[in-house]
């Protein structure tokens, strides 16, 4: 059943409907009205009247050029030849009219007619050879007139703005401002189900008795149960809560409503509630149904004092408020609502009876990444290298949306670079792509540069290989990407882990950052900017640990500030006074210092493994983090796996050839030629051998 049927039917009875054709002609009155105005003063432009003895007087000078003969007045025109002497002086009417003529003054002239008995004036315009005649117009009747210059136009004038609102959104309004531009999906149109929703299964099971109950209502209803009439999915954008407000819809089979919350937001105060309240209309005509609000923030936001009462965006709260109090829950109306902002949401909002639910959609696990991998790759045409629990792995800490775009540029790779399919190291560039850009292939670094470079990422790996409660290194390099770095160093973890930290975690981490600019001052005994961006690092966990964590000596277990968006930026804001806040910069100055005296100790220490680890990248421009580890242990630096690549590479698969061909070729004279078989058969399957991903070529 479509609602924008019922909506048709109701004809010319819809009072909104009489008030538009009502407006629409008065419109139309006030514009025609205003052309016949505008058209006169166009007409009477350029013209100007004079007295009938001046138009002899000219006439007998011979000025005038032709003259247009009416029942009542005289139309004439001067002569653009005319001398530049003249007869009477310069205060003669006739001279002045000359001078504004030469100055591009009226040149149309008109005069009263003289009484019938007197002189004719055809004789003297016959003397002086003025050509002369009467313009002929067709007679036509008065109401021909009117028809024509007045109900004619305001017709065309009606039809016009009338079709001109319908294209701006049908007759709900001025221009539909009062309607409801929800996209409605019926039945399975939303072509999305839990199948297609990865990695969020804790949300998907607080959902599951949603669809059961409008699959089943009876059996909560006779047990006097009822269903919540509205459930908030809040968490980081690309974590798929429309995607999975979509899926809901067409796992219960229901028709889905779904609108942005500035869909609802208008210049005009009360057009807001007008779209709440014809929104919850047309979805009680089809319940059950699912009504979806995307970005509710938008119009859900804290009211207070300064606002007012008559604010468009509070109205249409209220509105809100009231309609989910108004409509029946046995009927099957359940409301999704979607932000990543639920801290500015007013509570009235979110009491019991409105938003009874709070399901939180958070960034996947490795179980999650896995299945949200496998989603994404369905449509994919892997090699038979791929494996994806080696990529879920790697990319800990993403979200839907990222692995999606993994997937995607690994498949766009391989498609440029001719393949018929996704091999691992597609997964892999890709996985660098997201993370640092494409590669500079056109910048060019001096020497010195590079050198200057080389310092400083082996500086922040070195800070990190030496101490405790650090992550691995995976990667360094001191090629240009277009993420605006000159290099970078990569530190993952090898499993993974919550987002809970320790505090000799988060010094540790401090000290890394500060790495790259000690290496600057230990080494070559210089500043850059490039490690701007490592001192806002450095700086934002120092503050965190003053301010929200209680990890200062100098104000203990004291919270100075709170968290604004947890699933945003993460910023807050100050809880204290200016005092206590100048307090709180030199406790986070007072850290940054003691991490940074420790980078440096760190780096005088280990000169001399730093240098040879310097002298490899410059040769090599990325190096692994198993590399640099075994340089530092005196080991061949050629024969080290990454741990990186590891993750990334498919788990080698058992393969009986190895074992079988040795012993069917024990009778051959030749030892020696069942090994080279075996290294060629390996090289040859699925997998690559392990020496191949450290050549030169390889981007890691």
């Amino acid at each position: 059943m479509d609602p924008n049927k019922n909506k048709n039917n109701r004809g010319g009875k819809d009072p909104r409907r009489r008030s538009l054709l009502i407006g629409a002609v008065l419109w139309a009155l006030v514009l025609v009205f205003f052309f016949h105005f505008v058209a006169g003063q166009i007409e009477k432009r350029g013209t100007e009247e004079v007295p009938y003895s001046t138009f002899v007087q000219m006439v007998k000078e011979d000025r005038v050029a032709t003259v247009e003969l009416a029942a009542n007045k005289y139309t004439f025109y001067l002569k653009e030849d005319m001398p530049e002497a003249l007869v009477n002086g310069s205060e003669d009417l006739a001279e002045v009219m000359a001078e504004q003529m030469r100055k591009g003054g009226a040149t149309r002239y008109i005069t009263a007619t003289i009484p019938l008995e007197t002189q004719d004036i055809r004789p003297l315009l016959d003397e002086h050879g003025v050509e002369y005649g009467s313009v002929v117009k067709e007679e036509s009747s008065y109401l021909m007139n009117v028809l024509m210059g007045y109900i004619l136009p305001m017709l065309l004038m009606v039809g016009l703005l009338v079709l001109l609102m319908r294209r701006m959104g049908g007759m709900g309004g001025l221009g539909g401002v009062g309607k409801a531009n929800a996209k409605v999906y019926m039945e399975k149109s939303t072509g999305v189900t839990f199948a297609d929703v990865a990695g969020q299964d804790e949300a998907k099971e607080s959902l599951e008795e949603v669809i059961d109950f409008l699959h089943h209502p009876d059996k909560y209803t006779e047990i006097g149960a009822k269903l919540p009439k509205g459930a908030l999915l809040v968490g980081p954008p690309g974590t798929g809560k429309t995607l999975l407000a979509k899926a809901v819809a067409g796992e219960a089979d229901v028709p889905f409503f779904s609108i942005s919350g500035s869909d609802f937001v208008e210049m005009f105060v009360g057009v807001g509630a007008s779209r709440v309240r014809d929104l919850f209309k047309e979805a009680s005509k089809v319940a059950p149904c699912i009504v979806f609000i995307d970005e509710i923030d938008t119009i859900g936001k804290t009211r207070d004092n300064r606002m007012g009462g008559n604010d468009e965006r509070e109205q249409t709260l209220n509105q809100l408020l009231a309609e989910m109090d108004g409509f029946d829950p046995t009927k099957g109306i359940i409301l999704l609502a979607a932000t990543n902002r639920p801290e500015v949401l007013d509570q009235a909002l979110l009491r019991p009876g409105r938003f009874d639910r709070r399901i939180t959609i958070d960034r996947p696990n490795l179980a999650g990444r896995l299945a949200t991998l496998q989603v994404h790759t369905r449509r994919i045409r892997l090699a038979e290298d791929v494996d994806l629990k080696r990529v879920a792995l790697a990319t800990a800490g993403t979200v839907g949306a990222d692995l999606a775009n993994l997937v995607n540029e690994a498949a766009l790779r391989a498609v440029r670079l001719g393949r018929k399919a996704v091999r691992q190291e597609d997964l892999l560039a890709a996985f660098e792509l997201v993370i640092a850009g494409t590669e500079k292939k056109g910048s060019v670094l001096t020497e010195f540069e590079k050198k200057l470079v080389a310092y400083h990422e082996v500086g922040h790996a070195m800070v990190a290989y030496k101490q405790k409660n650090t992550e691995p290194v995976q990667k360094i390099t001191i090629v240009p990407h277009t993420q605006g770095s000159l290099g970078y160093t990569l530190l993952m973890p090898e499993e993974d882990k919550t987002e809970l930290r320790t505090k000799d975690e988060l010094l540790a981490r401090i000290a890394v950052s500060m790495g790259g600019r000690a290496a600057e001052e230990v080494v070559l005994n210089t500043m850059t900017n490039g490690a701007a961006q490592d001192i806002q690092d450095a700086t934002a966990i120092a503050r965190n640990m003053v301010a929200m964590y209680g990890m200062s000596d100098r104000f203990g277990m004291m919270a100075l500030a709170s968290k604004r968006s947890q699933y945003l930026d993460g910023g807050y804001g100050m809880d204290c006074a200016q005092d206590t806040a100048a307090e709180m910069d030199e406790a986070v100055r007072v850290i940054l210092d003691q991490c940074y005296d420790q980078a440096v100790q760190i780096l005088k220490d280990s000169r001399a493994d730093m240098d040879k680890v310097v002298a490899y990248l410059l040769e090599k421009e990325t190096i692994t983090g198993a590399e640099m580890v075994a340089i530092i242990e005196g080991r061949d630096p050629a024969t080290a796996d990454s741990p990186l690549l590891d993750a990334l590479r498919p788990e080698p698969k058992p393969a009986p050839e190895p074992v079988v061909q040795p012993a069917a070729e024990e009778p051959k004279p030749a030892e020696a030629t069942p090994a080279e078989p075996v290294r060629e058969e390996t090289t040859d399957g699925g997998a690559d051998a392990p020496a191949e991903p450290f050549d030169g070529e390889d981007p890691f």
